[in-house]
């Protein structure tokens, strides 16, 4: 493999959103980086046109973003986005012959039928105790049994469990772990910016992070897969691929358990890993339309809580994701673990997609210039239930080795856990060699 250097600071293996904010924040701290990715730059957060519509595989919202891991390293590593931030007067809960507020304001909660008299105060109090760290969960409960051992009132603790759909990402919100679902909450409740969309999609977040890793003096390879880890003594020694060796002082994987147990294979770290290698993924449904003219519509976020699926408008708050006149609408619908390898159940989802476009969004398919269907894609490589945890980003058993991704332990869900993960991973690498400069 032809590099512009023999040895780095930090090889990075693996190109999606952590690999790449790993490489970004080292190489604009000083670190010489080399980033190696199999296939293309983004992983799950791509950004594909098709006959001009931009589509993004996987949903390219980021939550609370200015309380965000990317809000910081928007300003730290002076990343150049556009934001179109989510109207919350557009988003409704749609419950079959009726809609209503979604809570995410204090005025939303006066206005949601959701919740009844009490109720709302009631739910008022436990965002507040959230957000001041009163309650914090267990880590051996699931939210559902912490909400019937503190004896939440029935409304409140389905209004919960809505959220937790929509945030989590799940049609199985009872299964998160208590502990999980407040930590995530406690930043959420906080926030002035509940959701914000990237113009121009996840392309632009992986231009700029590019960017600044090659402006920074970073190499960056795609088409290169590692094969192979040479250990000793706890320690890294070589990365094979198939286009050379690699050498560095430190080494991120970005890359999921399953595959990390290929690259550690007959080494300690293997055991570490392996019971995290076998997790079960957030599994969605993703049915987006590109329409050669807008439907207009007084909502821009439509979310049915009892089928658990939402459409959002897009090309509303991406301008670039459709061509002038046009239209690009994403609907999501939640899968459970058995509907996800059911193609009865695809087909029966997919039905409901179309009936739910057809209610809101009327007449799209005279409008129809392009579709896509995602019949079972990932949002993130984790799913969060009481049987399973992410990852360690850092076992002491390999004192030079670093893991990053949407799979390990950090902060927030979806795209944050990348981002934070990777973030801290980055600032343990700087702090170490900071201290082996002043030994």
């Amino acid at each position: 493999m032809k590099t512009n250097r023999q040895h780095t600071d930090v090889a990075i293996i693996g190109g999606g959103l952590a690999g790449l904010t790993a490489g970004a924040y080292l190489a604009a701290h000083g670190k010489s980086v080399t980033l190696i990715e199999r296939g293309q730059l983004g992983g799950r957060a791509m950004s594909m046109t098709m006959k001009g519509f931009n589509f993004n595989f996987g949903a390219h919202a980021i939550y609370g973003r200015d309380k965000s891991y990317l809000a910081d390293l928007e300003k730290v590593l002076n990343l150049s986005i556009s934001w179109a931030d989510f109207s919350q007067t557009k988003a409704k809960y749609d419950l079959g012959n009726d809609m209503t507020d979604i809570p995410a304001s204090i005025g939303g909660l006066m206005q949601t039928k959701l919740l009844k008299g009490m109720d709302k105060v009631r739910f008022a109090y436990h965002v507040a105790n959230t957000m001041f760290g009163f309650e914090k969960g267990d880590p051996n409960v699931s939210i559902a049994k912490w909400l019937e051992q503190k004896n939440v009132s029935p409304g409140v603790r389905k209004m919960m469990l809505n959220l937790a759909s929509s945030n989590f990402f799940t049609g199985e919100p009872e299964k998160i772990p208590s502990d999980v679902f407040f930590q995530y909450y406690r930043r959420l409740f906080k926030t002035n910016v509940p959701v914000s969309y990237i113009q121009g999609g996840w392309q632009t977040l992986i231009d700029e992070f590019v960017r600044k890793i090659e402006e920074n003096g970073g190499d960056i390879h795609t088409k290169v897969k590692a094969k192979q880890i040479e250990m000793s003594d706890k320690q890294i020694k070589k990365i094979y691929t198939n286009k050379g060796e690699i050498t560095a002082d430190q080494f991120v994987f970005a890359v999921p358990p399953n595959e990390l147990m290929k690259l550690f294979s007959d080494t300690d770290v293997e055991t570490l890993i392996e019971p995290y290698s076998k997790v079960e993924p957030t599994y969605v449904m993703f049915y987006d339309l590109g329409l050669d003219k807008r439907i207009e519509s007084p909502y821009t976020y439509i979310f049915d809580k009892e089928k658990q699926m939402f459409i959002t408008d897009i090309s509303y708050y991406d301008q670039q994701s459709a061509p002038d006149g046009g239209q690009l609408l994403q609907a999501v619908a939640y899968l459970t673990e058995q509907e996800a390898g059911d193609s009865e159940a695809f087909e029966q989802k997919k039905r409901d997609v179309e009936s739910f476009y057809d209610k809101h969004f009327p007449g799209w398919r005279d409008h129809l210039v392009i579709p896509r269907v995602s019949k079972k894609a990932t949002v993130q490589a984790l799913k969060w239930t009481m049987e399973q945890r992410g990852l360690p980003t850092h076992f002491a058993e390999l004192t030079n080795g670093y893991f990053v991704g949407d799979w390990c332990q950090g902060t927030g869900q979806l795209s944050e856990l990348s981002f934070s993960s990777a973030t801290n991973v980055a600032e343990t690498i700087l702090r170490s060699h900071a201290t082996r400069r002043g030994a």
